[in-house]
């Protein structure tokens, strides 16, 4: 397990917006047993991050998963396929995690853990500038 998973801080300080809320998220997410392998925050519009990690019970090992982020549908899961900070994260076998846009950490590992699966729902749009989602986010910074 990298022991540098948490997210670097990003040069665009509207993207690093985010920072807060996903490190909060890597480290819920390794509490509930998984491995995280690196994250990031990138690109925007809609600003978005990235969490690849694997699950130590999972008897697929050639896999990596990983987890994304966006401010438009909140986390989707899928098997890693390409991707990294600068060039927007590619997923195969998409499932959408659910639980709202900005689900807390303990509470996305244990949908993560669990499978949840749910249809995807956009919440807001990018160009939703004064909507509040910049002030929660802000929160956990």
């Amino acid at each position: 397990m990298n022991e540098t998973s948490t997210p670097p801080v990003h040069p665009d300080r509207w993207v690093n917006v985010l920072h807060g809320y996903v490190t909060e998220a890597v480290e819920a997410l390794k509490s509930g047993g998984l491995l995280i392998e690196r994250s990031w925050l990138d690109p925007r519009d809609p600003r978005d991050a990235t969490i690849v990690f694997s699950h130590p019970a999972a008897n697929v090992t050639t896999k990596q998963l990983a987890l994304v982020w966006d401010e438009v549908a909140g986390w989707r899961c899928g098997t890693f396929q390409s991707g990294k900070q600068g060039i927007r994260t590619q997923l195969s076998d998409v499932t959408y995690i659910g639980g709202g846009l900005l689900v807390g950490g303990h509470e996305l590992a244990g949908r993560v853990l669990a499978d949840a699966n749910e249809p995807r729902r956009e919440y807001r749009s990018p160009e939703d500038l004064n909507d509040g989602l910049d002030d929660a986010l802000l929160a956990w910074n």
